[in-house]
């Protein structure tokens, strides 16, 4: 009976999208083709919440299934969507294709593989940045606490740098992220705790834009932090977050980049970024398959220690300052990095994130 019922849902939700537009890309043949050798190619689907062209996470968890393209001979394709029905109906499709791997690109997704996945018993399905507990889903999480440490606390110390342009005399600093989701709280404790860690007096604004889809919805909300005095905020909003960046060179302030390296989108203006290897994770996921060595029902955890998260090397905002750069942030960024691998400091999580939880 589940399965009839998910049948009916792909024709219905698959005539609507075919009504609106729905999107989606391919990177080699479709249909099954062979590789050099005769033998079938692994074909893996990747259900996106968002569009591809974010410059953002979509894009990194891209860079890690074209390179599998490219070094494994897999075949890719992607399925975006904007919306919770279009991400359920991707999903439903892509199971009834019959694909060897179905990747679930975000958190967003995870509900619907815990719904439709044991209908599917034979088909592998992976989901990054959250645990799903079934015997055919590997699970992929990051440490982005960890990493959000480290940004909280590298903004806590720029906040204070007031001979530099656009810096005030106010310890206040922002933080914007897309939707309000759980994962998105595990990176606002993390940068609250390490800009705490600074300075336990500081103000962190916080605001979600509701989207990952909406660059305008990221600037407004950034010029908003600015005008209540915060001079650098961090961006955690995806295809949203290119107009957190905008919003940071338009007002003469700064930002953090997120998920890929952004320090050169709008050069001068960001800090340095939180990097989430959100590719690496989709690359392994798709080489265990290939491999078979793929374990459903596990976990993967990518923290600091694994080079799962990291700040870039503030090597852009250092050509721009000049003589201006302040090289202590750098330095006591790569103290706390120790420090946090050693144990010395125990970042927090939000409910339900950390080792411990997967």
């Amino acid at each position: 009976m589940k399965k009839i019922l998910s049948v009916l849902l792909v024709a219905v939700m698959c005539f609507s999208l075919v009504a609106c537009g729905g999107s989606d890309s391919d990177s080699g043949a479709s249909g099954g083709s062979s590789d050099e050798k005769g033998k079938d190619k692994i074909r893996v689907c990747i259900v996106y919440t968002g569009n591809l062209g974010d410059k953002s996470y979509n894009d990194s968890c891209n860079e890690g299934a074209q390179r599998a393209v490219e070094e494994l001979g897999v075949e890719v394709k992607s399925l975006e969507g904007a919306t919770a029905e279009e991400w359920e109906s991707n999903l439903v499709s892509a199971c009834e294709e019959g694909y060897d791997l179905i990747i679930g690109a975000s958190s967003n997704i995870a509900d619907y593989i815990t719904e439709h996945g044991p209908n599917y018993p034979e088909t592998k399905f992976a989901v990054i940045d959250t645990t799903v507990d079934l015997d055919n889903v590997q699970s992929i999480s990051f440490a982005q606490n960890q990493g959000s440490f480290l940004a909280g606390a590298a903004a806590a110390m720029f906040t204070t740098k007031t001979d530099i342009e656009g810096v005030n005399k106010e310890k206040i600093i922002g933080w914007v992220g897309g939707m309000d989701i759980p994962v998105l709280h595990d990176f606002y404790t993390g940068y609250e705790q390490g800009a705490k860690y600074i300075d336990p007096d500081i103000k962190i604004l916080q605001a979600f834009a509701g989207t990952w889809t909406d660059p305008l919805k990221g600037k407004e909300l950034t010029l908003a932090q600015y005008e209540q005095g915060a001079d650098i905020v961090m961006n955690v909003a995806s295809g949203t977050g290119p107009g957190i960046l905008e919003a940071a060179k338009e007002a003469g302030k700064y930002a953090i980049g997120v998920d890929l390296n952004q320090d050169n989108d709008q050069p001068g203006s960001i800090l340095t970024s939180m990097v989430k290897r959100v590719d690496n994770a989709c690359y392994l996921v798709i080489e265990s398959v290939v491999n078979d060595t793929f374990a459903g029902g596990t976990t993967q955890y990518l923290s600091l220690e694994e080079g799962g998260v990291s700040l870039t090397d503030f090597a852009v905002i250092k050509e721009s300052l000049g003589d201006k750069f302040p090289q202590d942030i750098v330095d006591k960024c790569d103290e706390l990095a120790e420090k946090i691998i050693a144990g010395e400091i125990v970042v927090e999580n939000y409910e339900g994130f950390g080792p411990e939880a997967q």
